[in-house]
């Protein structure tokens, strides 16, 4: 497959399958560019031996991209909501307890194994999967998942005590 042509050759027929989905021609537009980009970043996984069609190929990942521009905007929603949701306090005694908590569960977490709190910092503060945990610690995923647990444990049972 040359990858010079391909956009020439099914960059209409991927657009107007996504404006289908969308029916918004400048998201479509997007996803139609994100695409291609993922179409050639990939390019080298696609194996022409007559069992799937290119253009087949290209719209799974014209789906894929569209279903992950969803879940973002999902997110992004609830964040939006969840911010105007918020009330502002001036309630200083609250305020002191909401950062007392926040500190004694950072002098909690801190008592942790060092792979089980960077495992909770990565999935809490670094909003990370699994998967991308435990690539960046060189462990599975499904240890990922079961460190992840048995810290939340540890922290929920109180079984560390912070000693001053």
């Amino acid at each position: 497959m040359n990858k010079d042509n391909i956009y020439q050759e099914y960059g209409d027929f991927v657009f107007r399958y996504l404006l289908a989905l969308t029916n918004k021609h400048q998201i479509a537009e997007e996803l139609t560019q994100e695409t291609f980009y993922q179409a050639i970043k990939s390019i080298n996984k696609f194996h022409d031996d007559g069992t799937v069609k290119f253009s087949t190929w290209l719209c799974s990942i014209a789906k894929n991209v569209w279903l992950q521009e969803l879940n973002h905007n999902k997110k992004r929603n609830q964040l939006v909501e969840s911010l105007s949701d918020f009330k502002v306090t001036t309630n200083l005694e609250e305020d002191y307890l909401r950062k007392e908590d926040k500190v004694n569960f950072f002098k909690q977490a801190h008592q942790l194994s060092d792979k089980k709190r960077e495992i909770l910092y990565l999935r809490l503060l670094g909003d990370l999967s699994f998967k991308e945990i435990g690539s960046i610690v060189g462990e599975t995923e499904n240890w990922a998942r079961v460190t992840f647990y048995r810290a939340k444990e540890e922290l929920r049972k109180g079984v560390i005590r912070y000693e001053p």
